[in-house]
């Protein structure tokens, strides 16, 4: 059994997706691939019991047989961070080890780090502890930075030592793809960092989807309840004129227009082209021509009570942000992985070829 703990140097790098898509992957190769989350920073109720919503979608997907207890060993929540500064969590990592145990007969064994490089180390479980205490090789994700990026990864490889088995960068725009694969991964290759995926910024993955929208801004749904799990990729500010608005609306697919209630003629202008909802500022609703209009076209309408620049800063605040736990995205992770990801020089890496 070979384990793999996938880690990064800052928050939202992309590890889940990561994870999930090199373990669906390796079972196309007919490995047998077990995953676990050690900490759990999403808590979800499910049969009267607290357990991390990552690992309830990854169960699910990966169609895993082990209980949830052993895919997140340890729950991140207020009672169990109240209990470790009163010095009333001690074996966390035991913990972690002994639910590890239950996996030891795969080929391989998935494990989503933490937040960041130190994310647990009051637990014994951030990157350094936990690579040395299982003997994973650590699989670096980093998000596309500029020179951060080549400094975090350089310096991942100058800590972990021979535990480092690679990285992956990712979140990469596409005008940067060919000089990372040109320049940055040769010129890391040569520093004896090996970098087996370059992955590019995909929109389809960081989008969101109404209903999720419609929870982030405390919207009300004035209309098409059922074309929420539509998703949103763009986000357009109806400010301007008709006729420059329109010209902006045709240019840009699978957007959200963001603006005032009184502004009839953004919104039907919006509804001739490709927008999955229209997000009414001010609390205010539209008049009947334009919910008529968007029943007709299936586009839902949000009412939210911010003004307009407050909407527009929440949604920033949450862009990039959005989980995979999202069944339509695990097809684009699996195409992203086979593309941008040299899993046989991996697996080579590890001593599996």
């Amino acid at each position: 059994m070979i384990p793999i703990l996938v880690a990064s140097n800052t928050g939202y790098a992309g590890r889940t997706f990561i994870s999930l898509g090199l373990a669906m992957k390796l079972m196309e190769m007919g490995h047998t691939v077990g995953f676990m989350k050690p900490i759990g920073t999403v808590p979800i109720k499910s049969g009267g019991s607290v357990y991390d919503a990552d690992a309830l979608f990854i169960k699910e997907v990966l169609k895993l047989d082990e209980p949830l207890e052993a895919i997140t060993p340890f729950m991140q929540t207020y009672e169990n961070q109240t209990l470790l500064y009163q010095g009333k969590i001690r074996d966390a990592q035991k913990d972690v080890l002994t639910a590890f145990k239950l996996l030891k007969k795969k080929d391989f064994v998935i494990l989503c780090g933490g937040g960041d490089f130190f994310d647990g180390s009051l637990l014994g479980l951030d990157t350094l502890s936990l690579s040395d205490a299982i003997k994973a090789q650590v699989l670096m994700v980093e998000p596309w930075r500029g020179d951060d990026s080549v400094d975090a990864l350089f310096g991942a490889r100058t800590l972990l030592g021979d535990r480092f088995g690679g990285g992956v960068l990712n979140k990469i725009p596409l005008t940067m793809v060919d000089h990372i694969k040109e320049t940055v991964k040769p010129f890391l290759e040569k520093k004896g960092v090996p970098v087996f995926g370059v992955i590019p910024k995909d929109k389809f993955l960081e989008s969101t989807t109404v209903a999720q929208l419609n929870e982030i801004l405390n919207g009300k749904v004035l209309c098409c309840e059922d074309k929420l799990d539509e998703f949103v990729e763009n986000f357009l500010i109806g400010a301007m004129d008709v006729d420059s608005a329109l010209n902006y609306f045709r240019r840009t697919p699978n957007k959200a227009v963001i603006t005032g209630a009184h502004r009839s003629d953004i919104q039907l202008a919006a509804l001739e082209t490709s927008t999955k909802c229209i997000i009414l500022t001010g609390g205010f609703q539209t008049n009947e021509v334009v919910l008529g209009k968007a029943q007709a076209r299936g586009v839902p309408i949000l009412s939210v009570p911010d003004d307009t620049f407050s909407a527009i800063n929440k949604i920033e605040l949450r862009m990039g942000k959005t989980s995979i736990r999202e069944k339509k995205k695990m097809e684009r992770v699996k195409e992203l992985i086979s593309s941008g990801f040299d899993m046989y020089g991996f697996l080579k890496k590890l001593g599996k070829v």
